[in-house]
Formats: structure tokens, C-alpha cells, sequence
């Protein structure tokens, strides 16, 4: 059963002559023990629609519901406050109370449901030692890192074990290093826990690296879902492929089309590309991602040959810019290559145009 089924969301920003359309008929579905991402640019309506489902937005139409719950039904002109949707709600900034300690943050929605002292004491208990902050209950939020405070936002979502969490950013106030153990951190304690998660975020690291399915929201709309695998290595779209890695445009005219095959001018060479989407009729954009250009020094079928301009250290590889007055590519090498030119070999398989 769906935790949360949304259908057809319209919300516009202002009204009549002045609306702004943010969400342009969006529809989608939230699994228990599922956990899903809403990723996009900024302006694509991600932090929007979490804010709708939350009930601190109101659409103009569509359907909302929880469970079997309908929080929300713009025919019928019914909206249920925020506060009767049982959500949990982790926001970008934590929104911690600096005046009250760790227990009383955590604490704070049970009290304002009216649950006994001895309840609300072992429910936040349990969920501060789920967290690994058991022995920080008496603490003030100043006294905690960063990453501490994300987890009592976190706890303070889980307490009252509501039917979904919604993450708006989670993990965006932490510094590089932290949010890679954050990141793992919250995917162990979402599978352990069996929660139903909806995040949003603009990283698309931390999208396939936490969630089952992603949503990828282009202007309004929903541009492409699925697994993030699916995302990464079949995208339908332009749109998908470039925000979903790391790529190379390149300047070329299609010569010709014969089913997915694709036969590319760039330059003064002749390339293979496989056609995706629409791609491959009239104007078209290749695109592979750094990873499956091949760097040689030898000649072979589908490259092309560019001279070395220079190469960035990344730590485990390096990144390497060649370029000519026709091309500019980009390629990973394991280790720094001399100066010189090189053949650049894309597979006609990963050469995708659209």
C-alpha cells in the first residue's frame, strides 16, 4: 500500500493575471519502507511540493493522501492543517530550539499532544539511543556539532513514529567529509527502521546514494523516475543525462540515422553514437560522461585525436582537459599524463545523442 499517493498537484505563486505556476500537474507515489528523492535544480518545484505535502503550502488542485487518509482534494476545497498530518519534518536549517536541551527538542511534539511525562520520557529515550545520542539529552544545541544536531532533528521527526518523514536537504549544513558519514548514516538508520522517506535535494550524489527511486522535477513537472541505476545508465532525456553525471557536449552535425545507430560529424572525424529519446532527427546533442571516454595513444575506431591542456589532481584519479579549436573533452585518468595528444575512444554505446 502507498504511504503517500499524490495526483495531479497544480500550486501557483500569487494569483489571476500575476500567478506564477510552480507545480504543473505532478503525480506520485511514496511506498512503505520506501525511500524517495526529489531531486532538481533550484526553481523546479522540489521543496515545494515536500512543503505541500506537509501542509505548508496549498496547491490549487489535485489530490493528496496519507495512507488512506485524503489531506488534501482541490475540488472538494479541503485542506487538513499541518498538524493533524502526523508527518515527520526534518528541515535544512534543523529549526532546534537553542533555548531547550536535547531532550526537550526531541520531546516538544509529544507535549504539544498531550502524552503522559512517563511515555513521552521512554519514547525519547528509545529514539535518542536508536540515534547514538543517549548520553547527550542534557545538552543545549550550541554544545553539539553539526552533525549531533541533524540527528536530534531527526529524532525529533521519528518520535512519535508518524507514517512518513519528509527531508527537506538534510544534509546540506554539513561540511564535505561529514556529509559522506551523514549520508551512509541515514540510509542505515531509514533500512533498519523501515521508514517511509521522502527527501528532497539538489545533489544528485546524495539522491542515488540514499534513495530507491528518484523523482527528477524539470520546471514544474516531473522529468524522469526510477531507480537511480536507471537514472544514471538509461536517461530518457537531455535534461536527465546532464544532471544525472558528469558530461561532454560535443559540437556535431548527424550525417545520418539507421534505427538506434547514429553516424556523427565532429570536426573532420566521423563518429558512431546511439540515439536516445527524440535524438538522432534533425539537430541533436551528443553526450558521454567522463568515465567511458578511453584515453590511448594508439589509433582506434570511434575517437578522436586531441592534444593534452592540462590535468587536475583528484585524489583517487586524475581529471584531464583536451581540446582543440573544434573540441573540448574531458576524461579521467589514473594517473598524470604527459603532454601531447592523445586518442580519445567513445564507445558508440555510451556516445548517446539526443
Amino acid at each position: 500500500m502507498n504511504e503517500l499517493t499524490v495526483n495531479d498537484l497544480h500550486l501557483d505563486y500569487g494569483a489571476g493575471a500575476h500567478a506564477n505556476p510552480i507545480l504543473k500537474g505532478v503525480s506520485m507515489h511514496l511506498q512503505k519502507g520506501e525511500v524517495v528523492a526529489l531531486l532538481g535544480p533550484s526553481g523546479s518545484g522540489k521543496t515545494t511540493l515536500l512543503r505541500a505535502v506537509a501542509g505548508l503550502e496549498s496547491p490549487k488542485s489535485g489530490t493528496i493522501d496519507i495512507g488512506e487518509r485524503r489531506v488534501f482534494d482541490g475540488a472538494h476545497g479541503f485542506e487538513m492543517a499541518a498538524e493533524h498530518r502526523s508527518l515527520g519534518l526534518v528541515f535544512q536549517s534543523y529549526a532546534l530550539w537553542p533555548h531547550k536541551t536535547v531532550f526537550d527538542n526531541v520531546a516538544y511534539g509529544l507535549k504539544l499532544r498531550k502524552i503522559g511525562k512517563s511515555a513521552i520520557e521512554e519514547k525519547v529515550n528509545a529514539v535518542l539511543a536508536q540515534l547514538g545520542l543517549g548520553h547527550l539529552g542534557a545538552r543545549f544545541p550550541h554544545q553539539l556539532s553539526g552533525g549531533q544536531q541533524q540527528r536530534v532533528a531527526i529524532a525529533r521527526a521519528l518520535v512519535y513514529n508518524p507514517p512518513v518523514i519528509l527531508l527537506d536537504e538534510p544534509l546540506s549544513n554539513l561540511d564535505a567529509k561529514l556529509r559522506e558519514e551523514a549520508r551512509a548514516f541515514l540510509r542505515e538508520l531509514i533500512v533498519r527502521l523501515g521508514l517511509s522517506a521522502l527527501m528532497v535535494t539538489h545533489d544528485q550524489g546524495e539522491a542515488m546514494a540514499i534513495s530507491d527511486r528518484i523523482l527528477l522535477l524539470n520546471n514544474g513537472k516531473i522529468e524522469q523516475q526510477g531507480t537511480p541505476q536507471s537514472m544514471y545508465e538509461t536517461p530518457n532525456t537531455l535534461f536527465t543525462a546532464e544532471f544525472m553525471g558528469s558530461n561532454n557536449r560535443l559540437p556535431a552535425t548527424v550525417l545520418s540515422r539507421n534505427g538506434s545507430g547514429v553516424t556523427l560529424q565532429v570536426g573532420a572525424s566521423t563518429l558512431h553514437g546511439s540515439a536516445r529519446g527524440a535524438g538522432g532527427a534533425g539537430e541533436a546533442t551528443p553526450l558521454i560522461r567522463l568515465e567511458d571516454v578511453r584515453i590511448g595513444t594508439q589509433r582506434v575506431e570511434n575517437a578522436l585525436e586531441l592534444p593534452l591542456i592540462t590535468c587536475m589532481y583528484l585524489g583517487d584519479r586524475w581529471e584531464c582537459l583536451f581540446k582543440n579549436e573544434d573540441v573540448s573533452l574531458r576524461a579521467y585518468s589514473k594517473y598524470r599524463l604527459e603532454a601531447g595528444s592523445y586518442w580519445l575512444h567513445m564507445p558508440a554505446e555510451k556516445l548517446w545523442v539526443f
